[in-house]
């Protein structure tokens, strides 16, 4: 695998982590570059892990989690997406609250982990194509950290300038990628049915 493809594997597989990353700048009051790089850390991180995970564990492992990762994606960004819309709704000292908190492993874990499901069965297809998968893994974490602290930036613009509209824009987002998710794998599964 050249360094193209690796790049374009890369950015595909960062695109549900960017358009999270948009959702959590929108909640932030105010965002600073540690508070950006925190928000790639998770996704970065988890992005690279996966794979990593799906390449040593092979396809035993992947077999059984493909079965459910777009349940479990859809369930977790449905449950914090409708949390978002929620708190579109509350007051200003409730919101203020919310954003210190938005940035913990409570918060933030469950976002990683359901935008970086599908990296795992990519780390078992890199099994098969012997990458070498180290340098792969840390190109595609480095690229969703990168991006990821884009789309904190971006979001947080967009938050900025129009508060709990776009709070409750976040959500219904969040909530579409969960089903977009289970819509993708529902649809490719009834092609091989």
């Amino acid at each position: 695998m050249g360094i193209l493809e690796l790049f374009i594997l890369a950015v595909g597989l960062s695109m549900d982590a960017f358009a999270v990353a948009v959702c959590v700048g929108l909640g932030l009051k105010k965002i600073t570059v540690r508070k950006a790089f925190i928000v790639g850390l998770y996704f970065g991180g988890f992005q690279a892990l996966m794979p990593l995970i799906g390449y040593l564990a092979g396809s035993f492992f992947a077999d059984r989690i493909i079965a459910y990762d777009h349940w479990i994606a859809f369930g977790l960004l449905s449950f914090l997406g409708i949390r978002m819309i929620i708190g579109s709704f509350k007051s200003t000292e409730t919101k203020e609250e919310t954003t210190e908190t938005s940035l913990r492993p409570k918060a933030m874990l469950p976002l990683a982990i359901a935008t970086s499901i599908d990296a795992l069965a990519v780390g078992v297809s890199l099994a098969f194509l012997n990458v070498n998968i180290i340098p792969a893994v840390s190109f595609i974490g480095i690229t969703t950290l990168i991006l990821s602290m884009i789309g904190v930036k971006i979001g947080n613009v967009f938050g900025l300038k129009f508060k709990s509209k776009a709070e409750f824009a976040g959500g219904v987002i969040l909530i579409l990628i969960g089903i977009n998710i289970l819509f993708d794998h529902l649809e490719v599964f009834a092609r091989f049915a």
